[in-house]
C-alpha cells in the first residue's frame, strides 16, 4: 500500500489530519486498530471543548493561553500552547459549518465556565454527547473525500525508517493476521494517550501508549512522560453498568455537586460549585482518604441531594432513568468517586509544524507532549485534537508534495517467525502491570514505590524484546503480547522520569519531595538508546 500521507489513529486528531491533508492535495491512508472514528478517546468524551470565541462576551485567545500556561505549572511549551489557543476558534467554527451542532443561545454558540478558566469559554454539543457528535461529524466529512482511504482493524507494529527518514509503517490486519507494508512520503502518529496502563482508567482498550512506543523505536524523542492526569471524580460505587466512569463531570458543570468526606464535610472550599482544577481536586481526595476520612471504597462522596428530581430531569432527562436502572437515585443518595487515570500531558516532542525529531514523521493530538505542561486545563483535550490534527495534516501534505516516493520497506525484526504462545500469559501480565502502575506510579508517588515499579517492569523485558508475526487469523494472545510489549516500554519511561523528578508539580506528586522546586522548572526527554531508555533534562 502506497500513499502521500499515512495517518495512524482515527480519533478526532487523526480524522482532522486526514481531512486537512486531503484538502491540501494529498492522497491519504488513514488506519486504526479499531473501526475508523469509533475507537479511542474522542468518541467517549462527554464534556466540553475550550475555545476563546468571544461571541456572547469578550474573550481573546491570549486569555485562553494565560489560563493554559497557569494550569501547566510553568512547564508548558509556550509555542505549542499558543498554537492550541490561537487556532481553536477557527476549528470550532469549521466544525459548526460541518454540522456538529454546538449548543446555542439564540445567535451565539453557548459557553460554560470550566475549572481553571477565567471566564465562560467551553462549548459543547450537549453535556453527554460532545465526543460522539464530534466523531460523527468528522466521519461524515471523511466520507465526502475520495482522496482518503480508510482502513480499520489494522494494527501498526513498527514505523519504517530508511536512512534516518520515516518512510511509512508495518502493520498487521487483525482479523486475518496478514502482514502489511504501508509506504508513505509523510507519516502522522495520532494514536492518543496511555492511560490504559493503569488499573483504574477511563481509556478505551487501544490507549496503551502505542504511538509513544512506535515513535521511540523509530528514533523520536518523548517529553514530560511523568505527567499523567487523573480525573478526580471517576465513578467508584455503587456498581454502574453501561455508563462512562467520568460521567459526573457534566453533572457538576450544570448542577454543582458537593464533594464530601466520610464526615459529610466539604473539603475543597467550593461551596457546591465546580472550580477546583483537576490536580488539586485529585490530591485533596487522596489526602482525605490517607487521613482516614475516605468513603467505604476509599474515595469521596459526591452529593446532588440538594437538587430536586425536577432539576435533575431538566438537566439530564433520560440519563436519570438510566441511573435508576442501576439503582441510583441522586435525590436520596450520594455516590462514591475517586481519581481515575484520564489523560497524558507528555508525549512525542514536536515543533509547531507537528514535526518530530525523525524527518517525515509527524504527531497530532494527545500523542504530542508539551502543550499542557504538568497539568491540562479542562476542555483542552479535544481542542488539542482539532488544532494539532489540522496543522499536522497541512504540514505533512506540504512535505509529501515535494518528496519522492519511498522504496518498498523490509519487514520489521521478528516478522520472519510466528508467535508460539505458552511462555507467559500476556493478558495476565498486562493486568499485573496495570496494578503496579496504579499502586506505585499513580497520583501520589515515592522513590521507593517507583523503584518497585521499575523492578517489576524490568522483569518483563526479556519476554517483550521481539514481536513475532501472529498466527494465521485472529490471534488475541498475540495481540496481548503486542500490547504488553508497548505498555512495558512506555511504563518504564513514565516511572524513570517520575523517579528523576525530585519535586511535586501538577499531576506529579512526590510524597518524599512535597515542594515545588524552581530547579525543576525544566523538561525531561526520553530517547531509546542501544542500552535501553535514556533520560535527559
Amino acid at each position: 500500500m502506497q500513499t502521500d500521507v499515512l495517518i495512524v489513529g482515527a480519533g478526532a486528531a487523526g480524522m482532522y489530519a486526514a481531512i486537512s491533508a486531503a484538502r491540501a492535495g494529498a492522497q491519504v491512508v488513514l488506519v486504526d486498530r479499531s473501526l475508523i472514528g469509533r475507537g479511542g478517546a474522542t468518541v467517549m468524551a462527554q464534556m466540553t471543548v475550550a475555545a476563546a470565541l468571544g461571541e456572547e462576551a469578550p474573550d481573546q485567545w491570549e486569555h485562553h493561553l494565560a489560563d493554559t500556561l497557569a494550569a501547566g505549572r510553568g512547564l508548558c511549551d509556550p509555542a505549542l500552547s499558543r498554537l492550541l489557543c490561537e487556532d481553536a476558534p477557527e476549528c470550532i467554527r469549521e466544525m459548526e459549518l460541518w454540522g456538529v451542532g454546538w449548543a446555542r443561545n439564540r445567535k451565539h454558540i453557548r459557553r460554560v465556565q470550566a475549572p481553571g478558566h477565567d471566564r465562560p469559554r467551553c462549548v459543547y454539543v450537549d453535556f453527554v454527547n460532545t465526543g460522539p457528535a464530534v466523531s460523527k461529524t468528522l466521519r461524515a466529512q471523511l466520507n465526502r473525500i475520495p482522496e482518503i482511504r480508510r482502513v480499520g482493524e489494522v494494527l501498526v507494529t513498527e514505523l519504517a525508517v530508511h536512512d534516518g527518514i520515516c518512510a511509512g509503517a508495518h502493520g498487521v490486519h487483525l482479523i486475518s493476521g496478514e502482514s502489511l507494508t504501508l509506504n508513505a512520503k509523510a507519516t502522522i502518529i495520532a494514536t492518543g494517550g496511555l492511560t490504559r496502563l493503569y488499573a483504574r482508567n477511563s481509556a478505551s482498550i487501544n490507549m496503551g501508549g502505542d504511538g509513544y512506543a512506535l515513535a521511540l523505536r523509530a528514533g523520536a524523542e518523548l517529553v514530560d512522560m511523568e505527567f499523567v492526569q487523573f480525573f478526580p471524580i471517576g465513578h467508584l460505587a455503587p456498581r454502574l453498568v453501561g455508563m462512562d466512569p467520568i460521567m459526573w463531570d457534566p453533572f457538576r458543570y450544570k448542577l454543582g455537586g458537593k464533594l464530601l468526606n466520610s464526615e459529610m464535610q466539604e473539603f475543597l472550599n467550593e461551596d457546591g460549585r465546580y472550580v477546583s482544577v483537576r490536580d488539586h481536586a485529585t490530591h485533596a481526595i487522596l489526602e482525605e482518604v490517607a487521613a482516614g476520612r475516605g468513603t467505604p471504597h476509599r474515595g469521596a462522596w459526591l452529593s446532588f441531594r440538594h437538587c430536586s428530581e425536577a432539576e435533575l430531569r431538566a438537566a439530564f432527562g433520560p440519563i436519570i432513568d438510566r441511573l435508576a436502572e442501576n439503582g441510583i437515585d441522586l435525590t436520596r443518595q450520594a455516590i462514591e468517586v475517586a481519581p481515575i487515570a484520564h489523560y497524558h500531558m507528555g508525549g512525542i516532542r514536536a515543533d509547531t509544524d507537528m514535526q518530530t525529531s525523525v524527518p517525515h514523521l509527524f504527531a497530532a493530538g494527545e500523542a504530542v507532549g508539551g502543550a499542557n505542561g504538568a497539568n491540562r486545563l479542562s476542555g483542552n483535550a479535544i481542542t488539542e485534537a482539532f488544532t494539532f490534527g489540522r496543522r499536522a495534516g497541512l504540514r505533512a501534505a506540504a512535505l509529501a508534495a515535494k518528496s519522492a516516493t519511498p522504496s518498498s520497506a523490509r519487514g520489521p525484526e521478528g516478522s520472519g517467525s510466528r508467535f508460539v504462545g505458552g511462555k507467559i500469559n500476556p493478558g495476565a501480565e498486562v493486568a499485573a502491570l496495570q496494578r503496579v502502575m496504579n499502586e506505585y506510579v499513580g497520583p501520589l508517588r515515592t522513590g521507593a514505590g517507583l523503584e518497585r515499579a521499575l523492578e517489576h517492569i524490568a522483569g518483563l523485558e526479556a519476554d517483550c524484546t521481539v514481536l513475532p508475526a501472529p498466527r494465521a487469523g485472529l490471534d488475541p494472545e498475540w495481540l496481548d503480547l503486542h500490547d504488553l510489549r508497548n505498555m512495558r516500554l512506555v511504563a518504564e519511561c513514565i516511572a524513570r522520569a517520575a523517579l528523576a523528578r525530585e519535586e511535586s508539580r501538577g499531576a506529579h506528586q512526590r510524597q518524599d519531595f512535597p515542594e515545588t522546586s524552581e530547579l525543576w522548572r525544566k523538561h525531561q526527554s526520553v530517547r531509546l538508546a542501544s542500552d535501553g531508555v535514556r533520560l535527559e533534562s
